[in-house]
């Protein structure tokens, strides 16, 4: 029997906002959270851009399991604990083993990276934290969420870069739909705002010293940001069951490589994960009415986004909405495609497409309707979300009103 799988919940937080509702808030009126960064770690780091979390949500989690946690676990804790809260759901003895966790990150525990390398190359420390290694590893945001959550089931970790959270989710569709559990939660979490991890970007000159512009001519790159999401997933008999409300089903995954360049994307690799994702959800190119583009502002990115886009979907490809909500929320790489699965539900559920914030000049090149700065109404009842990363790796996600 292929079980269906259906979102009853969501949660996250990024610049834009510390709740999904006052995100998407946000996000739907085109307002970005791109600006000066202000940490203070960053050293010698001076005029950066990006979009920071300025002060975290208020919590419960105790000192003892805060001290456990680098950024990023503790952002991913804080979605998923918010997806739970909506889907009214929790664990006990007896259901458990039946609730999993994936969760999907580009990077690991730069915090406590960073400080363990400058204690021990720069103050001459010949030890580090006791919890040096479970804080930093990338399967700790998984194991934190599983220990917050009191989740026994599939529990592990998804990386491959920028498309991490979409990864993540197809995983834990795969779970639920294998009949390995009834719920899981899912999505994807980082924090790159550490002075090496800045200092690498920022030697591939892909960084935008100004607001990140997607498809517009007068971009410049992309822009960092930081934040999680996290969406509670079920089968669909488990949610009809406790009368769960359910906000959208994931319709299909399409998931793809390029086999192409470790850095440079590729035409042929999206259009492949976009027709497959189509195929997977039974879906002609006609029935798509919003795309959450990679949109990552780079040129590259951009014009080959919009090449892959036209030859999955033809005409079409002038008819559906498109935009990049990067250009809120900045590129949150491992959690990107978890803020912009959020996106594509609301965009559902309200019938609202959100906005290309940012926009100032067409590029030829770019000629779709990327829904330039200002909201669109229009009936949504099937949303797309696009997430291509480095080395190639594409996973492609369609969500449909039920």
């Amino acid at each position: 029997m292929d079980r269906r799988v259906v979102i009853t919940g969501v949660g996250g937080l990024c610049g834009l906002g510390t709740e999904a509702a006052s995100m998407w808030k946000e996000m739907r009126e085109g307002r970005s959270a791109i600006g000066p960064i202000a940490n203070s770690e960053l050293h010698d780091l001076e005029g950066m851009t990006g979009a920071e979390i300025k002060a975290l949500p208020q919590h419960d989690i105790n000192r003892g399991h805060l001290i456990s946690m680098d950024r990023f676990s503790l952002l991913a804790v804080l979605a998923a604990r918010e997806a739970m809260r909506q889907a009214g759901l929790s664990c006990d003895e007896g259901n458990a083993h039946r609730f999993g966790a994936t969760v999907g990150v580009g990077g690991l525990g730069w915090d406590v990276m960073e400080e363990t390398y400058r204690a021990l190359l720069l103050d001459g420390a010949r030890r580090v934290g006791i919890l040096a290694v479970p804080k930093t590893m990338p399967s700790a945001a998984a194991g934190q969420v599983s220990l917050s959550l009191g989740l026994r089931g599939p529990v592990f970790g998804v990386t491959s870069a920028c498309a991490s959270a979409n990864h993540a989710i197809a995983s834990a569709v795969d779970q639920i739909k294998l009949g390995r559990a009834d719920v899981m939660v899912s999505g994807g979490s980082d924090a790159p705002f550490a002075w090496g991890v800045l200092k690498a970007w920022e030697a591939m000159r892909v960084l935008s010293p100004d607001p990140c512009r997607p498809f517009s001519a007068d971009r410049k790159g992309l822009v960092l940001g930081e934040g999680a999401g996290m969406a509670v997933l079920e089968s669909y008999e488990h949610a009809t069951r406790r009368g769960a409300t359910i906000l959208a089903e994931i319709a299909g995954v399409g998931l793809s490589a390029d086999a192409f360049h470790i850095a440079a994307p590729s035409v042929e690799g999206p259009a492949s994960a976009m027709r497959a994702c189509l195929a997977d959800a039974g879906l002609n190119a006609e029935d798509v009415d919003y795309l959450n583009a990679h949109g990552t502002g780079t040129k590259s990115n951009d014009q080959t986004e919009t090449a892959a886009i036209k030859r999955v979907f033809g005409n079409h490809a002038y008819s559906m909405s498109i935009s990049s909500t990067k250009s809120t929320h900045a590129h949150c790489l491992g959690a990107a495609s978890a803020l912009e699965m959020i996106a594509c539900v609301m965009a559902i559920q309200e019938d609202v497409v959100p906005p290309t914030a940012n926009y100032r000049e067409p590029d030829p090149a770019c000629d779709l309707d990327i829904t330039p700065n200002v909201p669109r109404e229009r009936k949504v009842r099937v949303a797309m979300s696009n997430a291509f990363a480095m080395g190639g790796t594409n996973a492609v996600l369609a969500f449909r009103q039920v």
